[in-house]
């Protein structure tokens, strides 16, 4: 059985780690290794607890038999930093469970927000299609990261 929650600082070293496997396999591919490499020190452990410890930024997770295997974290109230699922958990619905868990929290108490907004790997937008984001603009490169900017209105 798996159930959603919000990422305690605790848990942050075991989201990273599924994160970073996941990225090497499914998104690094299509990245530069200067794209790797940035990517890399945007999830460094100390850089995620200062953004969690700030509000910058918030994690939420899916578990199962005690271990994260679908993560979630969100800038700036509505900006998709990290959206990652474990590959043998794949095609189950924890993505989709998770982005509900986002926009359900997003839209409490004064936090309404009309829209959320991500930038696309280039492996991952199809997925956010899926999730019924919209393509706003063509894909850029930035540092090395590929992504294509996407938006999913209310």
């Amino acid at each position: 059985m798996i159930h959603y929650k919000k990422l305690n600082l605790s848990d942050l070293k075991e989201a990273r780690e599924l994160v970073w496997n996941v990225f090497l396999e499914f998104v690094a591919p299509d990245y530069s290794t200067e794209g790797v490499e940035n990517f890399k020190k945007f999830i460094d452990e100390n850089n995620l607890k200062d953004n969690v410890n700030t509000g910058n930024m918030e994690f939420y997770g899916a578990f199962t038999e005690g271990r994260i295997v679908g993560v979630i974290a969100v800038r700036g109230c509505n900006h998709i930093c990290l959206f990652f699922v474990d590959k043998e958990f794949h095609g189950q619905g924890i993505a989709r469970n998770l982005f509900e868990l986002v926009k359900k929290n997003l839209s409490v108490g004064d936090k309404v927000e009309k829209v959320i907004t991500v930038n696309a790997s280039p492996y991952a937008v199809k997925i956010y299609e899926k999730l019924a984001f919209n393509v706003v603009d063509n894909e850029q490169e930035k540092d090395g990261i590929r992504f294509t900017p996407m938006k999913y209105v209310f």
